[in-house]
């Protein structure tokens, strides 16, 4: 996006410059609707580029030239199939973003997810990198490319802050804001690294160091041995042990009629349909939750007479709305453990017989 030399560079480095130059505009825009397919969080980038080309003296007359306009409507071109599906269905994939960034909620003050997300950010980039990240953007933001960094940083980041005040915002969301992030702590702390004084290098190498221990121990957390209990890691163990068990009542059950299997929750729904023998369809009912994916997909209440397993996590009964659509329900409960034999949790699964047919609730939160 630097320009050529001479007429370009006299009216700021990304003025229009001919042809060539729409050329990048239109690729720049199609970058975008590609970003904006991947992750909503992508939608950031037109005020991050707002926000720099209005604030850069260099840059401010590009807002004034069709290439943003192009850029825009290229990308929302791209991200169009999606706009089209949703107004055929009532906004859902929108609803579902409101809801996780708490819209509905109004306006709240949350000093407990305020400093729970301050700190998942301490955690996540590491507190020492997190804060030469912000140095660094603050003191490269005079010049051309540093305040190209500043701008796709710090609004990203500000915004999430800020966000966290009024409700919950995950750890991993502000991601995208540290991507020129660490471009700028390499670009003022990395690239001297050499030629700086003594203390300089034993801050930047210890900022870096801690980084990757982070980064080895979210890859290996058996390095630190933590319990169960408290490793977050232990929610990917034990679905195999369900898979194998799911499998053997399935087939049994198959015998002497259709059988199919579903849960309460999408997460277990989902790794019931990979790890159950033949990846069957299975299916999430619908006793009161959020919406989900499952509910767009075709469900289960033309089985009549049908056999069915359904499934949850934990020593738990089974829910009423059930029990009362099927003729007969059988609870078996079964553990998962890790190769030491620690218990890692609990799952109920209820055998359920000649299904009579469920009327599901309609979802109330996206």
């Amino acid at each position: 996006m630097g320009g050529d030399e001479g007429e370009g560079d006299q009216k700021g480095g990304f003025a229009e410059t001919g042809q060539g130059t729409i050329v990048y505009w239109l690729l720049l825009g199609v970058s975008i609707g590609f970003g904006l397919l991947t992750k909503y969080t992508m939608a950031l980038f037109y005020p991050c580029a707002f926000l720099f080309l209005l604030l850069s003296k260099e840059q401010r007359n590009i807002l004034l030239t069709r290439g943003p306009a192009i850029a825009f409507i290229t990308s929302l071109v791209v991200f169009s199939p999606v706009i089209l599906w949703n107004a055929g269905n009532d906004w859902v994939t929108f609803r579902h973003t409101a809801g996780q960034i708490h819209i509905e909620e109004g306006f709240a003050i949350s000093l407990s997810s305020f400093l729970e997300f301050l700190g998942s950010q301490f955690g996540v980039i590491t507190p020492l990198l997190f804060v030469l990240i912000l140095i660094s953007l603050w003191r490269l933001r005079r010049d051309r490319e540093g305040n190209f960094l500043f701008w796709f940083s710090i609004p990203v980041l500000t915004f999430f802050l800020l966000k966290s005040i009024q409700a919950k915002v995950q750890a991993n969301w502000a991601l995208p804001g540290y991507i020129t992030g660490i471009a700028a702590f390499s670009a003022f702390y990395v690239k001297g690294f050499f030629t700086a004084g003594r203390g300089k290098k034993i801050l930047i190498a210890a900022a870096v160091s801690l980084s990757i221990l982070v980064t080895a121990v979210a890859h290996y957390p058996s390095l630190l041995r933590l319990p169960v209990a408290v490793d977050p890691t232990s929610r990917l163990d034990g679905w195999k042990e369900l898979g194998n068990e799911v499998t053997g009542l399935y087939e049994q059950m198959s015998q002497n009629r259709p059988v199919f299997i579903f849960s309460d929750r999408y997460q277990i729904t989902s790794q019931l349909a990979f790890y159950v023998k033949g990846h069957p369809v299975t299916y999430c009912v619908n006793l009161g939750r959020r919406m989900n994916q499952y509910d767009l997909w075709p469900g289960f209440s033309s089985f009549l007479h049908y056999d069915a397993i359904f499934v949850r996590s934990g020593d738990k009964d089974v829910p009423k709305a059930i029990a009362a659509a099927f003729g007969k329900v059988e609870k078996k409960v079964i553990s998962a453990y890790t190769k030491k034999r620690v218990k890692i949790r609990d799952y109920s699964i209820f055998l359920c017989y000649d299904f009579k047919g469920l009327r599901e609730e309609k979802q109330e939160t996206y």
